[in-house]
């Protein structure tokens, strides 16, 4: 296997994991409205992400480290075109990770609802981009050669927000919103665990149609592609991951739920890659201009390079990560938390 097809899928397995640790992160804190019922309640709803959040977010920072240096041109085309996308990504998670640190600074009630209003809309507005953003890709964008070399997106974000990328868009919102919902069943206890397990039961319901239909729609774009079968068996292990982890959440195994709700995550975007591949963008404008993996990567002494840095600190970072899961494992409730003072995210 060529280095430039390893190192696409290592940058696809790294947004992998970084939609499967910070996805159930943007969900915990979209719960927050609907699951916190006083501030003790969204308190313990935070603390549940508490020690982990700013870790998974790390996942993002590493997977566009690699693209940066692995797939220039990628980066490069990508970044630009979808500018003000990822800008209002950024802003986004400032926002959210600001408010876990400054809600519980006791300036009063409205100071507190300020903060979780953030929160919320910090969680909600990244995957529903991403999503969008991920389903134009596999779609195709209007882009074009440059004479001098490199890709130029001729488009704007209204390009963007086409029924197709939309629908993608809302399925990723929807199942980061699931997962963070069977997080929190998993992590808490008491009525917040029951209530938390009702609303998953309910808006996973909603995420198999809406999830069904959009992976359905990627099958029939990509049918007379190379890999319409892989895309067809990933597609199809993402439906029954998804319809797996609802059973065992009504049978309260939050565990075995989470799990599936992680495969579910996994395989759906798994398809959309192997939709992509050999491809990094395909062109909207001509299908001569899409940019291939070859076009867009770096010399090979450069993934040389990259692949021996990975091969050493990926799996300390892995190990590190498990650590701190096993450490902050048990349940929270709201006997946890104090009712004499504020306790933050942490």
């Amino acid at each position: 296997m060529e280095l430039t097809t390893v190192w696409f899928l290592i940058v696809g397995v790294l947004l992998v994991g970084y939609f499967i640790l910070d996805g159930f992160d943007f969900g915990v804190g979209m719960a927050l409205p609907f699951l916190g019922k006083d501030n003790v309640d969204r308190r313990v709803i935070i603390n549940t992400i508490g020690p982990v959040w700013d870790l998974n977010e790390t996942w993002l920072i590493v997977a566009g480290a690699c693209l940066f240096a692995a797939f220039p041109e990628w980066y490069a085309t990508m970044f630009s075109g979808f500018y003000l996308a990822l800008l209002l990504i950024l802003v986004a998670l400032i926002l959210r990770g600001v408010s876990f640190e400054f809600r519980h600074q006791g300036k009063g009630t409205q100071w507190t609802r300020w903060f979780d209003q953030f929160i919320f809309w910090g969680s909600l507005l990244p995957p529903l981009l991403w999503g969008t953003a991920f389903a134009n890709l596999i779609q195709g964008v209007p882009i074009e050669p440059l004479e001098g070399g490199g890709w130029i997106f001729t488009g704007t974000l209204l390009t963007l927000l086409n029924p197709y990328g939309l629908l993608g868009g809302l399925t990723l919102l929807l199942l980061c919103f699931t997962h963070g919902l069977v997080f929190i069943a998993l992590k808490t206890e008491g009525d917040i665990r029951v209530r938390a397990r009702s609303l998953a039961t309910k808006v996973g319901l909603v995420t198999l149609v809406v999830a069904a239909a959009f992976l359905v729609w990627t099958v029939v774009q990509h049918l007379g592609d190379e890999n319409a079968l892989l895309v067809i068996v990933l597609a199809g292990l993402a439906a029954v991951s998804l319809v797996a982890g609802i059973l065992f959440n009504l049978r309260a195994r939050e565990g075995w739920a989470f799990t599936f709700n992680t495969l579910t995550i996994a395989f759906a975007l798994l398809a959309i890659f192997m939709a992509l591949f050999p491809y990094v963008m395909i062109s909207s404008t001509d299908p001569a201009y899409s940019m291939t993996i070859e076009g867009a990567a770096s010399s090979q002494m450069t993934l040389e390079l990259m692949t021996w840095v990975a091969v050493f600190t990926l799996p300390l970072v892995l190990a590190y990560q498990a650590w701190t899961y096993w450490v902050f494992r048990k349940r929270i409730s709201r006997t946890h938390i104090p009712s004499d003072e504020l306790v933050g995210a942490h």
